[in-house]
């Protein structure tokens, strides 16, 4: 009954809108907010939000505590022990610790979050997404505790949270929805005559959660029982439940979702759609608003259809009804994601709202700040997610010290959504997110230019980034007519991972230039170090080793003699028996930015770059590295490791012998202890960093001196693990 009341409501509201003479009238947040200001309900009272707690961390911490200081709202953030110097922790207005690093003893841990709520008077908490933001427990404690929840009723998310019971109450409002079967049977012998009957190849899928966990193709009948059991172990691994339904698989699909917003008054609008194609492991990683090349039609359809589907639940706040279209553009349900999604920014930056406003006055009883007839988009934006990550490793997600972040300046149409500074730690123990990089401009074309020239000015080091990856996404053409679906990168896997990276012989004369600058600097450690090749009478020439993405590089170098009133030195640069160039520059400081400056015959170019001695600094002998922000991305050097450091690095600290933790992570196993004779390549110590099993290995046959941490300590990035003695010393 319930859902029929409410679909025949939406009617009503298809008819209202369709008697309009303007139905996409236009009227910005900025008017709205002042016309909706003291437009609370009267009828239903719902308590004022003066101090808010957001239970959660990193950067969707920070956008909502934002949003909450300029609305007035007195904010109150959580953390756990590794996340106490977060941004967000420094930017609320008071901050508790919670726990330890496992998220379950801390952001899952509701109980001592209510802790916190009592201690400090909060009378709403924002859950923002993952973690408890779709946790019907967490939903009903927080009513039943009188405790503002910001988001749905708890039955929306437990009805939309089971895929089998969303696709019923989808059908029923008139929502399409893909063909297959979603019951309780359970029988593989059932469902394997269910997939016959669907027709292959069809998709299987987990029942319960999402991030592409349990989901398995099957393409032909041969490889179904194997699929449908690995999708079965997964799922209860993942979400302690191995019921699956079965679908028919969309071949070459598009993921579009539409961001809906719903009030305690019965009233549901739709914000347009999102474009989320583009994954990788089933995980978004560039999004864009509105999609591309469907029509209006098919816009307005499937707008009204997730307005249909919000309704269906009596939802309330902002969700996302998330479709997969075919070629045809045919769009069915998929499933609806009961919280603020990750990529809405860029639904803000076309409809120019603010989502998190909404939440919190929605929240408080008002009604949604705008009609369905208000809402209209302008424009393009992209949001590119930009994570830790090593996109040649597999997407490999990494941790580590961020010892230089630079980024573009935000604006009107430039956001940067982030969590950390220049100098944090990316944790091993939570998502690998660094930022979220939002552009808007006023035509797809333009958007995705900015897009890309921001992508150049985000330069990060201290560990891998997936942003070079993004530019060739960005700057591929396919991606730029808008040809997207969800096996993109499956498809152009060639050209956005070629075998071995071009690296323009100007690239390697920069690295050798920076090699030589490097050894001239004042502060070298010693003059043992220099390898300038220097004769006297004689020109000096050398070979320049260089190591760039793994690869090592060769460059023949010759000193010229110098010029009269001349103060810089030229060389000729050569590699391999490409043609020489004559080559000069200098590192230069400006806007507090390093600068090699370069002349390459008679080209002068200008390169930013970032020398990292953090080797120098943790006293282990590392490699010093450079990394030069290039048009196409950055390049990491990482440059020759004189003989002289090569034997003080095999001292006790194990340096480049590999007895230094590669990442910060959790001691897992201890293998050795004091007094152990090891041989070379021998297993001493075994991390937990990012969910990965990280062995440290022996550098040579020795003596274990010490081992300086237990298992279950945390060991920082380059911290000694043991103390190593070689058996001759």
């Amino acid at each position: 009954m319930r859902q029929l009341l409410a679909y025949k409501a939406w009617q009503s509201h298809i008819l209202r809108r369709e008697t309009l003479l303007n139905p996409y009238a236009r009227r910005c947040l900025c008017v709205s907010q002042q016309d909706h200001a003291t437009s609370a309900n009267a009828t239903q009272q719902k308590p004022i939000i003066r101090k808010l707690l957001i239970a959660n961390r990193g950067e969707i911490a920070c956008r909502v505590i934002k949003t909450a200081k300029r609305l007035g709202v007195s904010t109150v953030a959580v953390y756990s022990e590794p996340d106490r110097n977060q941004l967000h922790v420094e930017m609320a207005d008071e901050a508790y610790c919670i726990g330890p690093a496992a998220a379950q003893q801390s952001y899952l841990n509701a109980d001592k979050i209510f802790d916190v709520i009592r201690t400090t008077g909060s009378e709403a908490v924002h859950p923002g997404y993952g973690f408890l933001s779709e946790n019907t427990e967490f939903a009903e404690a927080c009513e039943e505790k009188g405790v503002t929840f910001i988001g749905p009723p708890a039955s929306a998310i437990r009805d939309m949270g089971i895929k089998s019971t969303s696709k019923h109450i989808m059908s029923s409002a008139g929502v399409p929805i893909i063909g297959g079967y979603h019951g309780e049977n359970q029988d593989d012998s059932f469902l394997l005559e269910k997939a016959r009957e669907i027709g292959f190849p069809v998709m299987i899928k987990a029942v319960r959660g999402g991030g592409g966990k349990g989901m398995r193709i099957a393409l032909t009948e041969d490889v179904f029982m194997e699929q449908l059991s690995s999708a079965r172990s997964e799922a209860e691994k993942s979400f302690n439940d191995k019921i699956v339904l079965i679908e028919k698989y969309i071949e070459t699909p598009r993921h579009v979702e539409v961001q809906v917003f719903g009030d305690h008054h019965g009233n549901a609008v739709y914000l347009y759609e999102r474009d989320c194609s583009v994954q990788r492991r089933h995980q978004k990683i560039l999004e864009e608003a509105p999609a591309p090349n469907i029509t209006e039609d098919t816009r307005r359809s499937i707008g009204e259809a997730a307005v249909r589907a919000a309704l269906a639940v009596g939802y309330v706040g902002a969700g996302t009804v998330e479709f997969i279209m075919d070629a045809k553009q045919n769009f069915y349900f998929m499933e609806m994601n009961t919280r603020l999604q990750v990529e809405h920014p860029v639904t803000e930056m076309i409809t120019c709202t603010d989502l998190v406003e909404w939440q919190l006055r929605v929240a408080q009883g008002e009604k949604i700040p705008l009609s369905q007839e208000e809402i209209t988009h302008k424009g393009w934006a992209f949001e590119a997610r930009i994570y830790a990550e090593d996109p040649e490793n597999n997407f490999m997600p990494g941790a580590g010290h961020l010892s230089h972040l630079s980024v573009p300046s935000v604006g009107d149409t430039v956001r940067v959504e982030t969590g950390v500074r220049q100098g944090d730690e990316i944790s091993p123990y939570y998502d690998p997110m660094i930022a979220k990089l939002v552009v808007w401009g006023s035509d797809r074309k333009s958007a995705l230019q900015k897009m890309t020239q921001c992508l150049r000015e985000y330069n990060a080091v201290g560990l891998p980034t997936n942003i070079r990856f993004l530019m060739k996404l960005a700057s591929h053409p396919e991606f730029l007519k808008g040809e997207v679906h969800t096996g993109f990168i499956e498809q152009h896997e060639s050209d956005l991972f070629p075998s071995k990276p071009q690296v323009e012989d100007a690239t390697l004369f920069k690295a050798a230039l920076s090699v030589l600058l490097n050894e001239r600097k004042p502060d070298a450690i010693s003059p043992f170090e220099l390898a300038s090749g220097f004769r006297v009478n004689l020109p000096a020439t050398r070979k320049v080793k260089v190591k760039i993405d793994e690869h090592e590089y060769e460059v023949t170098v010759t000193t010229k003699p110098p010029k009269k009133l001349s103060h810089s030195t030229e060389y000729l640069m050569k590699v391999g028996e490409g043609p020489e160039m004559v080559v000069s520059g200098k590192f230069e400081q400006v806007n507090n930015a390093t600068w090699l400056m370069t002349t390459i015959g008679d080209v002068k170019t200008k390169t930013k770059v970032f020398l990292d001695l953090s080797g120098r600094d943790n006293k282990v002998c590392d490699p010093d590295l450079l990394t030069l922000f290039l048009h196409d991305g950055s390049c990491d050097i990482v440059f020759p490791l004189p003989k002289f450091h090569e034997s003080a690095g095999q001292g006790s600290h194990g340096g480049v012998g590999g007895t230094i933790a590669p990442m910060a992570g959790t001691i897992e196993k201890v293998l050795v202890q004091a007094g152990d004779e090891v041989a070379a390549g021998q297993a001493l110590v075994v991390m937990l960093a990012m969910k990965m099993e990280h062995t440290i290995r022996a550098p040579r046959d020795g003596i274990i001196q010490s081992v300086l941490f237990k298992e279950g300590d945390t060991a920082e990035r380059n911290s000694a693990l043991v103390t190593f003695q070689s058996k001759d010393e």
